[in-house]
């Protein structure tokens, strides 16, 4: 109760935004009687009321708004206070039903030997220990889903649950308006090289509404995406939470803007791989007719934000979007003596299911195979296999 008492001092500092917030939090912030009183006046336990106006994400971020857009306001401190002990109140809570160890800092990401060594073409998996130990676990059977029945909440988290670990495109972009947004997405990856081309997901919100990214890249036709490192998690983070519209989550990250080259939304500094995209129309040649020999320009979307829908209801479920990498922004410490990116020290972080991130652990190096090298002995061996002969050379 304590804790509680103190906090609530500095509630009357609110009455400020009075006129913008629920009936409750007008009645806690009137001058007259006492807290206490005025709580047991409406009816409520000790800690319900207070608990819930401090800690209501949609009051906060009602009040985070009026905070941001009046910097100088005197309760701007109060409402900065707030946030931080929804968010310290938030992670008590999981850590009540979870005890977890501390990240280890201290752990040297390496290179070993692939998992077998000696595999030789046609091995089975059970023919290794740690095969047949795999193997053992189809006694339990197999579950099978009809997606077309199930609940999509359902078949959401078991995606995400399944299709791991997925890399995550932190993206930045801006709004006709200019409010900048930060958001990650692990629906993400490489189409292809050349041109470069990269693509994420965002999920439409209900009632076929676009999120901010979405709505941003479709207005302003460019956007950056950013490589997440152990380091800053915990500020890309807090970018998944669902502020309105209006309200830039730079400012709560830390992180700092860096302009870009070719687009107007900024990169992450912090980031050490950075991509500027751009989804746009180019003007491609085309033959008007059959019989003309004119080749004439017209724009054609190449790179374009493409509208996922229900095949049976017709409703927006998602927005592919595909973007021209434009510039790559690498920090040149992540580099190996190659040239290129060594992961050990890009440190990235990944998606797993649920709310649950991954580093990337050791790495395993595992050469292609060469048909132009091996082909001759790979036909011999599959004439064998044919002819019922040995599965193994």
């Amino acid at each position: 109760m304590s804790e509680i008492a103190s906090e609530c001092q500095i509630l009357p500092a609110f009455a400020v935004f009075c006129r913008s917030l629920p009936d409750f939090a007008r009645t806690i912030s009137h001058r007259e009687g006492s807290l206490s009183r005025r709580r047991d006046m409406l009816g409520l336990p000790r800690t319900i009321l207070f608990t819930s106006f401090k800690f209501s994400r949609f009051n906060l971020w009602r009040l985070k708004c009026t905070a941001l857009f009046h910097p100088r306001s005197p309760v701007c401190g109060t409402v900065q206070y707030l946030h931080v002990r929804y968010l310290h109140r938030r992670r008590d809570r999981m850590s009540d039903s979870e005890t977890l160890p501390a990240f280890d800092h201290t752990v040297e990401t390496k290179y070993t030997e692939s998992p077998n060594t000696g595999f030789v073409w046609g091995q089975k998996v059970g023919d290794t220990p740690e095969g047949k130990k795999w193997l053992e676990g189809e006694k339990a059977g197999f579950k099978t889903i009809d997606t077309a029945k199930e609940d999509p909440a359902s078949l959401y988290k078991m995606l995400i649950s399944g299709i791991v670990p997925r890399p995550i495109a932190f993206v930045s972009s801006i709004s006709e308006e200019g409010v900048e947004n930060l958001a990650p997405f692990s629906w993400y990856d490489q189409v292809t090289h050349n041109p470069p081309i990269i693509s994420f997901s965002v999920s439409a919100l209900p009632g076929n509404g676009l999120k901010d990214t979405t709505a941003n890249v479709k207005a302003t036709k460019g956007f950056t995406v950013n490589i997440i490192s152990e380091p800053f998690i915990e500020n890309a983070n807090i970018t998944s939470l669902d502020a309105p519209a209006a309200v830039s989550e730079w400012p709560l990250t830390g992180l700092t803007k860096e302009p870009s080259v070719h687009v107007k939304a900024p990169r992450v500094r912090e980031s050490a791989f950075s991509m500027e995209c751009e989804v746009r129309y180019y003007n491609v040649s085309t033959r008007t007719s059959q019989d003309s020999g004119i080749r004439a320009k017209r724009p054609l979307q190449l790179f374009q934000a493409v509208d996922v829908k229900h095949p049976d209801t017709g409703n927006l479920s998602a927005t592919l979007i595909l973007g021209h990498v434009k510039a790559i922004h690498i920090r040149k410490d992540v580099l190996n003596d190659r040239g290129v990116v060594d992961f050990t020290k890009l440190k990235p972080v990944g998606r797993l299911g649920d709310i649950t991130y991954a580093r990337v652990g050791d790495g395993f190096r595992l050469p292609r195979p060469s048909w132009k090298i091996e082909g001759e002995k790979m036909q011999e061996f599959l004439k064998g296999v044919e002819q019922g002969g040995p599965s193994a050379l």
